[in-house]
């Protein structure tokens, strides 16, 4: 299967976000053609969870809860961390107290 650059996966998800009314933004542009993406939501309350993309064991890329309802700190911590060594990984972040995200529509793995 032919999976879209990040690059434009990033652009259309922001897009998609935008349009539902949540605010989201790029919070580090990784590598344009093939970089990971991960995905914090900020609820507003000063807690965040992140989300990252993974195969699965049917080699199928899928949205896992990496951490949930965490000090947003210690996401903002985890994430510097993942970016030292993976300066090709993608983080969007995404601001909303409902806690809406998106990630579990169709067409977003």
């Amino acid at each position: 299967m032919v999976r879209l650059k990040t690059d434009i996966w990033v652009s259309a998800y922001l897009a998609r976000l935008s349009q539902s009314g949540i605010f989201s933004h790029v919070a580090h542009k990784g590598n344009a053609e093939a970089g990971a993406v991960a995905v914090k939501l900020a609820t507003m309350d000063g807690k965040a969870s992140l989300f990252l993309r993974r195969y699965n064991d049917d080699f199928e890329l899928e949205w896992i809860r990496e951490r949930d309802a965490a000090p947003e700190p210690e996401i903002d911590t985890y994430l510097a961390k993942q970016r030292s060594f993976d300066r090709d990984l993608w983080v969007v972040e995404v601001e909303d107290p409902k806690g809406r995200h998106l990630l579990d529509e169709d067409g977003l793995a």
